[in-house]
């Protein structure tokens, strides 16, 4: 379904931003409410189902803090996210220095946090049940760590030596936590160690002469603005200024070496990009200048790029249970890439055996269909 994935012409995102969109993301509870988050402030929660059941239909915005809400963010929203748990409650993040806690039903933020500078990325982790901690990137090189519970900036990872552009937790351990900075630098902690830092990726696994003035490990040449772990917690992807895409081993902090080629990013901020989830191979949806590309993780292969925006990408999101994908856009629209349906194939041809590699195993179905074993 994913090899597919093309711009759906029947289903429509309602268009409520007034300027461009940063960021994205469905709530892993049911996958049906997605949030976004605008260059104006303006945060916007859309309901994905079809709800007229008509073959056409657009996804409605069910309510937005617009630029009139008293609570708007004041500058740009960076980064939107549901609470992991259940859908009453998401958080925001913005330029104007706030991450922002807020009731869903009651569009009223329940919380602020406030710091020194720019909030660039905060994440939430998807399976922690031990603590409520939201790590925050900020124009700090400071890790920021806020307790949902006691509502206070618990704790602080120190290691950066400039801004932190991205945030990510484990998929698989709770307590670990992936940040990546401007200084060319992606490290992982471990936040119940005082000392805190576990390591540091080395894009070189180490090969460097420890003379050479890079001896300090850097995991890419440049600003390093995305990362995003692979469901299983197993593996890290991270995208830099380098141009240049790395796949990690999240155990061993290895770079698996995998090539991707020229990955263009120009991105001054974070860089929002997805993974599939479920898929064999898994899928890298990046942003790509006004394109998505599309790469195999562990092959680094180009699969197709996505074309249908008019301006720049800067975010993506995947949809598990019906493998789709919607990206926003700096020309203000939020797209819908769908798996195409296959053509069907007339009967007197569809009798003769497909040669066997053109058989994708998923279309391959088990019921007869023969009509008098009824």
């Amino acid at each position: 379904r994913v090899l597919s994935l093309e711009l759906n012409k029947d289903r429509d995102v309602e268009r409520i931003h007034g300027s461009g969109i940063n960021t994205l993301d469905i709530e892993p509870v049911e996958g049906r409410y997605m949030l976004s988050g605008g260059s104006d402030g303006v945060i916007v929660l859309y309901d994905l189902e079809n709800l007229s059941r008509k073959p056409i239909y657009t996804c409605k915005a069910l309510c937005s803090v617009g630029r009139s809400h008293p609570d708007v963010h004041r500058y740009s929203v960076e980064t939107v996210q549901w609470y992991p748990h259940d859908t009453g409650m998401f958080t925001s993040s913005s330029f104007d220095k706030t991450l922002k806690i807020w009731d869903t039903n009651t569009l009223q933020p329940a919380d602020v946090f406030h710091f020194e500078g720019t909030v660039y990325s905060h994440h939430m982790s998807p399976v922690a049940t031990k603590h409520c901690l939201i790590a925050v990137g900020t124009k700090s090189p400071k890790v920021q760590l806020c307790d949902l519970k006691s509502g206070s900036c618990s704790h602080i990872l120190q290691g950066h030596r400039q801004e932190v552009l991205a945030v990510c937790w484990s998929p698989r351990h709770e307590y670990v936590l992936a940040t990546a900075s401007a200084d060319s630098r992606v490290k992982l902690w471990d936040v119940r160690r005082a000392t805190g830092c576990l390591a540091t990726l080395d894009q070189h696994n180490g090969e460097k002469s420890k003379a050479s003035s890079e001896a300090a490990s850097t995991a890419h040449n440049g600003r390093v603005n995305g990362l995003c772990y692979m469901n299983d917690g197993l593996h890290l992807l991270t995208v830099g200024t380098d141009d240049r895409m790395r796949l990690w081993n999240s155990s061993t902090g290895e770079n698996t070496l995998v090539n991707y080629g020229k990955v263009c990013n120009e991105s001054r901020k974070g860089l929002k990009f997805a993974i599939s989830c479920g898929c064999n191979p898994e899928f890298a949806f990046v942003p790509y200048g006004s394109t998505i590309a599309v790469y195999t993780v562990f092959t680094g292969e180009l699969i197709t790029m996505l074309r249908g925006h008019y301006s720049t990408v800067n975010c993506c999101v995947f949809q598990p249970n019906f493998q789709e994908l919607y990206s926003g856009s700096k020309d203000c629209n939020i797209l819908a890439w769908i798996p195409a349906l296959r053509e069907l194939v007339p009967d007197d041809i569809s009798e003769k055996p497909l040669p066997q590699q053109h058989l994708n195993p998923a279309y391959e179905d088990a019921w007869s269909s023969s009509d008098d074993e009824g």
